[in-house]
C-alpha cells in the first residue's frame, strides 16, 4: 500500500496519508511524495481545489523520529532511494509542510485526529479546517530538542492569539479543536466520521466557482495578511485585472441572466 494516496475527480484533488500503523507520521518516502504533489497539484489547471486527510483516527503525529529526523539532521547515511532523494534536497521537507510552497489553490484539511509537530504545520499550511471532535492540535517540538521549522514558529502566532500561541510553542501543550474553535482556527468541529464528507461538501462548492477569481480571492486574502492596508489594496487591484479580463468573468452573468448553472472554463 502507498503511504501517500493521490485521487483527482471533478477538478478536487483528494491527498492522504496512508501510514495508520505509525499514526501518519512522516518518513522520507512520504515526505518526498508529499513534495512532488504539492508540484502536480501547483501546475495542474484541472485542480481546482485540495483535500488533505489521512487514513485512520490520527490526522499526522509528525516526523518519525526514527527515520525522518536522522536524515534530516545528517546523522544517519541514507540508505535507500527516498532517503537519498531527501538528503540530497532536504527542502523536500518544508515543501511537504506546505511552508516553502503554494499551491495556489484552496487546501481543505479534513483533520479526522490529532495533529502533532509537522502534521500541525501541514495544517497550518491550510486554508479551511475541518477538525474531528476531540483531535488535539499542538507543537511539541521543544519536548524533543528540534525546532517546529515547517513554519509553526511564524504561522501560530499569525493564526492564533499570541499569548495562546506561545504558550503552545514553549510549553508543547496540546489544544482540542473544540478550544481551538473558539479562536477560529478550525471551521467546524464534526464527529470523525463526518469530517471527510463536510470537507468535501466544501471543496465541491468551491469546484463549481470560477477557478481564475477563486484563485484570485485567495491570493489576496493571503498576500493581505501582515500587510498595511494601502499596499494591500493595490495588490488587490493587480490580482481583480485578470479575473474580469476572463472568459469566467463574462459566463457567470450570462448564466445567470440565462437562470442555469454556469460552465467555468478557468479562462
Amino acid at each position: 500500500m502507498p503511504c501517500l494516496e493521490f485521487e483527482l475527480k471533478d477538478h478536487i484533488a483528494v491527498v492522504r496519508l496512508n501510514r495508520p500503523e505509525k499514526k501518519n507520521s512522516l518518513n522520507p518516502e512520504m515526505v518526498v511524495r508529499l513534495a512532488e504533489t504539492w508540484t502536480r497539484v501547483q501546475c495542474d489547471p484541472e485542480v481546482r481545489v485540495i483535500v488533505l486527510t489521512s487514513v485512520g483516527n490520527v490526522f499526522c503525529a509528525g516526523g518519525d523520529l526514527g527515520k525522518l529526523i536522522p536524515i534530516v539532521n545528517g546523522t544517519k547515511e541514507p540508505s535507500d532511494e527516498w532517503e537519498k532523494r531527501l538528503s540530497a534536497d532536504r527542502k523536500m521537507l518544508t515543501k511537504a509542510l506546505l511552508r516553502d510552497i503554494d499551491v495556489g489553490k484552496p487546501v481543505i484539511a479534513a483533520v479526522n485526529g490529532d495533529a502533532v509537530a509537522g502534521g500541525m504545520e501541514m495544517v497550518l499550511g491550510t486554508d479551511i479546517r475541518i477538525a474531528a471532535k476531540g483531535a488535539r492540535f499542538g507543537l511539541q517540538e521543544v519536548k524533543f530538542g528540534v525546532f517546529p521549522g515547517g513554519g509553526g514558529s511564524v504561522r501560530l502566532p499569525a493564526q492564533l492569539p499570541y499569548a495562546i500561541a506561545l504558550e503552545m510553542l514553549t510549553t508543547g501543550s496540546l489544544r482540542t479543536a473544540e478550544q481551538l474553535a473558539t479562536y477560529g482556527f478550525v471551521n467546524d468541529v464534526v464527529e470523525p466520521e463526518a469530517v471527510f464528507d463536510s470537507a468535501m461538501s466544501i471543496a465541491k462548492i468551491i469546484a463549481a466557482n470560477a477557478p481564475i477569481a477563486v484563485q484570485a480571492v485567495r491570493q489576496s486574502a493571503r498576500d493581505s495578511v501582515g500587510v498595511d492596508e494601502r499596499t494591500a489594496l493595490r495588490r488587490e487591484t493587480e490580482l481583480s485585472k485578470p479575473v474580469w479580463r476572463s472568459s469566467d468573468a463574462k459566463e457567470g452573468p450570462r448564466a445567470f441572466m440565462k437562470k442555469r448553472a454556469p460552465r467555468f472554463t478557468g479562462q
